[in-house]
């Protein structure tokens, strides 16, 4: 891949294309709950923090790949129920909250938790992906962490294999338990890198 450039936050003009990025890479995850995919995309483009983000571009300016990850201070795509409400109204907002909250994995400490990661199609299998997990690395080495987590669903075993080829090793399970059938998978592995 020529002229890739990595980035903390967003590259001027790029927030609707990074909000579009994510969503390709998690709607199927995301879908059930964020759904209809016009809504899941705007409430990510609203509520995405470039202050938790680190991005891929080309020499065009054009998004590659984005890599969030979450710290005490906030993480790639916020947003609690007043969030919810702003886009998909009191109701809709009111029983997406707890499938939401069902999906949040606290923070430790020393440890780096990865919030999502997305290669556009088009520059999948050029080292994007493998590129922006070194830069998670590098963020995690200056905010003095001694691990990255991630958390990748069952369903998606060649984003697991990236990860392990990365020095990922599995170290849990979290199930979503009777969440399954409205979420679309029934659990992840959880993942730790040393750095």
């Amino acid at each position: 891949m020529s002229a890739l450039r990595i980035q903390r936050g967003l590259p001027t003009g790029t927030r609707r294309q990074a909000a579009v990025l994510y969503w390709s890479a998690f709607g199927g995850k995301l879908g059930r709950i964020l759904g209809p995919e016009r809504l899941g995309i705007d409430f990510i483009e609203r509520w995405l923090d470039p202050a938790h983000a680190i991005t891929a571009v080309d020499a065009t300016g054009r998004l590659l790949g984005i890599a969030g990850f979450k710290t005490e201070s906030g993480e790639l795509i916020g947003g609690g129920l007043g969030a919810l409400t702003v886009v998909y109204g009191a109701f809709g907002a009111i029983w997406r909250a707890p499938l939401l909250a069902c999906l949040e994995r606290p923070l430790e400490p020393g440890v780096l938790l990865m919030d999502g990661i997305a290669v556009a199609e088009a520059a999948r299998g050029q080292g994007v992906g493998t590129v922006l997990m070194a830069a998670v690395a590098d963020e995690g080495r200056s905010r003095r962490m001694k691990l990255i987590r991630l958390d990748v669903i069952d369903s998606n075993p060649r984003a697991r294999a990236l990860y392990e080829r990365l020095g990922f090793e599995a170290v849990g399970r979290s199930e979503t338990g009777i969440f399954a059938p409205l979420l679309g998978f029934k659990g992840a592995t959880v993942m730790h890198r040393r750095l």
